[in-house]
């Protein structure tokens, strides 16, 4: 069983909807989520917030942590999980934020950094990954496997 399986699976099973706020995933992680049957049992709604003004205005990201910390943090990644769990009245919340490449990156922050927020009920996890400069999509594909894996075990 795939792990978007699996945590469909356990998302039923405890009663729970997720939802997602993505930025560098671009709506890769509830995509994926959405290949699995019966995913309209635990998924109304996500984000996909490329901009930091979006992030802003729909998840609520506080611009200050913006400035303090950079969009690719985990404290932005920790504010839009509870963000998006809040505007979508979920249970569960995932963050995502990084540099999938091939710019814009720097050198507190490379190509393949990524930043990830957790909120499952009312308990927030992040994390960061270095994935490397391993192209584009890789650094997209990575993170929604990274996300999958991590959700399977949050869910326990």
């Amino acid at each position: 069983m795939a792990l978007e399986e699996d945590v469909v699976d356990k998302l039923i099973e405890k009663k729970y909807h997720i939802s997602f706020a993505e930025s560098c995933t671009g709506g890769l992680c509830c995509g994926t989520l959405v290949n699995v049957t019966n995913a309209s049992q635990v998924l109304d709604v996500s984000f996909t917030t490329y901009a930091n003004e979006a992030k802003i205005k729909f998840l609520g990201v506080n611009a200050e942590t913006i400035l303090d910390n950079g969009v690719v943090s985990e404290e932005v990644a920790r504010e839009m999980a509870i963000g998006v769990a809040k505007a979508a009245e979920s249970e569960v919340g995932v963050g995502v934020t990084g540099v999938a490449g091939p710019g814009g990156s720097t050198a507190k922050k490379p190509i393949g950094m990524v930043c990830f927020g957790f909120y499952v009920n009312g308990n927030v996890v992040t994390y960061t990954k270095q994935f490397g400069e391993i192209g584009r999509n890789q650094v997209r594909k990575s993170s929604v496997e990274f996300v999958f894996s991590t959700l399977k075990d949050l869910l326990k």
